[in-house]
This record gives C-alpha cells, structure tokens and sequence, in this order.
C-alpha cells in the first residue's frame, strides 16, 4: 500500500480539523533543512526535544518539593510527562496535531532553574540589570542556542509553530491582547529580531491545549502532593468547590476506602472534570467563532482553549487555596528561602570568578561585558540540577546549607 503523504502518517488516519496546524504548510525553520521522508516536521521536533539534554535534567528539578524531601513527589520531569499526556488527549480530542501539541508540552519547563519557582526569583533579582530572568524566554534561549549538539546549528533548530507555542502559549506578548505591564522578556525580544514570531497574535489551539493542560496537572498534582506531605489533608478539601464536590461523591461511594485511594480516586476525576469541561467549552467557542484556518484562531480576540466561566472560578479557588496552604506554608518556605540563598551565593561568587566556571563556561572576567557575563553566568545557572546546584555550592564554599 502506498502512502501518500506525511501527512498520513502522522495522523494515523485521522483527518486534522481545518482550524489545526497543518504540518505540510509549516512556515520552517531558521536554518532551512531537508524534509525527512518518513516524519513530519512536529514529529521531528518532538523527538529533539526529547533527547535534549534540558530534557534529562527536568528529573532532578524541583517542582513544588525538593528531592530530599520523598522520592514520590512530582519533579518537573514528571510534571512534564503529565501536563504532555494531557495535552495530547486534547488535541485527540479536538483534531489537532497531536505531535506539536505533545512538543510544546514537553519543552514548556525547559528554562525552570534549579529549585523551581525559587531559583527563579533568585536569578531574576540578580539579573535585574540586565533585563531580569524569566523561565519561559530561557526555555527559548536553550532550544535556540544553547543546546549544542548538532553539527550546523546551535540549538534545536525547532520549527517555527513549535517556537511559537513555546513562546506565547500563555497568550500574545505585545499589542491590546497582551498583559499590561509585562514586557517583552530580552531574550525572547531578540530573538524574535531574527526570527519574527507575530507576538501580538494568540497562538495555535496545539499551544493553547498544552497550556491549559499545565494549569490542570498543576493544580491536581500539588494538591495530591500536599496531601502526600501532609500539609493538607482530606477534610481540607471539602471547602474547594471542584475538589470538595469530587471528595463527597467518593465518600459516599466508598465509605470504608482508606485515605490514599481516596486521594487517587480524587485527584483522576478532578482530571476528568477540567478535561471534560474544556472539551466542551472549546468545542462551543470554536462553533461560535467558526476558524476556517490556524490563521483565523491566531486572528482570534481570545482563547479557545478554556474553562468555562464556573470552572475558572473553581480552578482559581484551587489555586488560591494551594499558595495559601501548600506553596506558602512555613515548611515549604524556609527550604525555598535557603534555596534562593543557595542560587544567589553561587550568582555571586561566579560573576566575581568567571573562570570558577567548568569546561567550556569557563572564561576570564574581562574578556566580556557586564550584561553578557551576567547572561553567561545565568545560562549556566538555570541548567542546573538541584543536585548539581548543592554540588557546586560545596566545591565553592565552606558550608552549604541543608535543605529542610
């Protein structure tokens, strides 16, 4: 039997909907290649991702909960596989392309520091001066630049559609659409120089499928987290409107279950629920809006991808309740604070003694600018493990705080 496009292929036979990306009029990459015979662009993507060094180190970063804390808790690399599961069943569902969408899961942490949201803000207050930090435009930084595998590229050299997911999956970044207040992150701004990404439009329906599908793996799985750790527990639950509905429908159902299938009968109906629910509402915005085109939902004056209007209240409740009680808690903090303390004592000591670097980081101090070494000094940062961040915060000082 003959096939007769990629296109086929990647489908499976399933036919995308008219408003999906369409892989065959991808708009390519920066650097041109050969089409590949056997897989199409997204496919391709995919697979670079996946074998990225950035990839393999999302196992030893820290979500909500660092490692030393259990072994059951989420990292990002199992954040990532869930939030990619997700996804993938909304572009099943919705008839999109099932390869971008999975792509643009799977890279969207790439640029988290070690220690999570707090080596984040560690890094953005000492690079301040420089433009700040922000994870999402270092995620692009390490699949544009600096990856070094490849023999003509830096980077990974991803396709513009997975690039523009990855970069305005949260929503344009410039024009009437965009967040007051927020500028363009530099490394994202420059980049897009080279390389325009039309931030003022809304991405595709494949990016917006993988953002939402990260709101609703968080939003489960720091609860279920929670509850591991103990901050939380059960009856706590019962104040949250998805959550709470969900506990008194297992309970009634199971009265004698015991706590922890309980949690898990929870956590993978309050799944279900978000799923279903933006199945439907995109389902009606798409009917109301009628794209005939991914063009026509990147013209779109909103979101497709959403909750509906209960359902965002409800998963706004979830997430007030989760900084309330889980991120903020006394325990948590204390270990981000030493965290924090952790990335700017090594920020520090590195801007002061580039050359403490290894390999190829290395480099004298008055070999590059200020805003260039501080970039470098950052870059080599964010890569880091949590377990690589201790290391080297032990070969560079005396005393390395513990994480508790």
């Amino acid at each position: 039997m003959q096939v007769n496009t990629i296109a086929q292929i990647g489908m499976g036979g399933l036919a995308r909907a008219a408003y999906a990306v369409q892989p065959e009029e991808t708009r390519g990459r920066l650097f041109a290649e050969a089409a590949s015979p056997t897989r199409t662009p997204f496919q391709r993507d995919r697979d670079r991702i996946v074998h990225a060094t950035a990839f393999r180190r999302l196992k030893h970063k820290t979500q909500v909960f660092v490692a030393t804390e259990g072994d059951h808790f989420r990292t990002r690399l199992t954040h990532t596989i869930e939030v990619s599961q997700i996804a993938r069943a909304f572009a099943r569902a919705l008839r999109l392309d099932e390869d971008l969408t999975e792509a643009i899961a799977l890279v969207h942490d790439f640029g988290h520091t070690p220690f999570g949201h707090a080596g984040e803000r560690a890094l953005d207050r000492r690079m301040r001066p420089y433009g700040g930090f922000d994870h999402n435009a270092q995620s692009l930084r390490i699949v544009t630049a600096l990856e070094r595998h490849y023999a003509e590229f830096d980077g990974l050299n991803l396709a513009w559609e997975t690039l523009e997911g990855l970069v305005k999956h949260n929503g344009p970044l410039v024009g009437p659409n965009a967040p007051e207040a927020c500028p363009v992150p530099r490394p994202i701004a420059d980049f897009d120089k080279l390389f325009p990404l039309d931030l003022a439009s809304f991405a595709s329906l494949e990016a917006q499928a993988a953002a939402i599908s990260d709101d609703i793996a968080y939003n489960t799985h720091d609860l279920d987290d929670g509850l591991r750790a103990g901050l939380i527990d059960l009856d706590d639950l019962a104040g949250l409107d998805l959550a709470g509905a969900i506990l008194a429908e297992v309970r009634a159902a199971y009265p004698a279950l015991d706590p922890a299938r309980t949690a898990h009968e929870i956590m993978r109906r309050h799944i279900t629920r978000m799923v279903e629910d933006v199945i439907e509402t995109t389902v009606r915005g798409i009917g109301d809006l009628g794209p005939g085109d991914a063009a026509a939902v990147r013209g779109a004056d909103r979101t497709l991808v959403a909750f509906s209007a209960p359902m965002r209240a409800a998963v706004d409740q979830t997430r007030r309740f989760l900084f309330e009680r889980v991120y903020r808690h006394d325990s948590v903090m204390r270990v981000m604070r030493t965290a924090e303390g952790i990335v700017e004592n090594l920020f520090d000591r590195l801007i002061e003694r580039p050359d403490l670097m290894p390999g190829a980081w290395s480099v004298a101090s008055d070999r590059l600018s200020d805003d260039r070494l501080a970039r470098r000094v950052a870059d080599y940062l964010a890569g880091m493990t949590d377990t690589y961040a201790l290391s080297e915060h032990s070969r560079l000082f005396d005393a390395t705080p513990r994480l508790r």
